[in-house]
């Protein structure tokens, strides 16, 4: 049991829409990543996933509407619903979701992360392992 410091561990990395794993709970994963721009268009069979912004302000967009985070703001996206994340300025995101989750989830593109990368709770440089 070690603590994380998130701003520590977003500032250690600079690369967009690549998550890395940074705990590990009851079969989930717990995930930061940085985003900037629109992500594809996707949507997961068998997962809920939240989104919990730490800096920024992020869009999810579905087919019939929009919904606006700031920091502090949480959704949880229902499995089998088609959604866009979409950061006009860099975002600092949280992810929770089961473990093995594919970014994309039923798009393989070259977004696709297959494998996180992985940050130990202390760690404060480098882009995870």
């Amino acid at each position: 049991m070690e603590k994380a410091n998130l701003t520590q561990l977003f500032s250690s990395f600079d690369d967009h829409w690549s998550p890395k794993i940074v705990a590990e709970l009851n079969g989930q994963h717990v995930k930061i990543a940085k985003i900037l721009g629109e992500f594809v268009w996707h949507h997961h069979e068998s997962e809920d996933e939240l989104f919990l912004v730490h800096r920024g302000r992020l869009r999810i967009e579905f087919r019939d509407r929009t919904v606006e985070l700031k920091e502090g703001d949480m959704l949880v996206v229902p499995r089998g619903v088609e959604h866009r994340p979409v950061a006009d300025e860099e975002v600092e995101l949280l992810l929770f979701e089961p473990a093995g989750t594919l970014n994309t989830g039923n798009v393989s593109n070259e977004r696709t992360v297959r494998e996180p990368g992985r940050f130990s709770p202390t760690a404060t440089t480098g882009t995870g392992s």
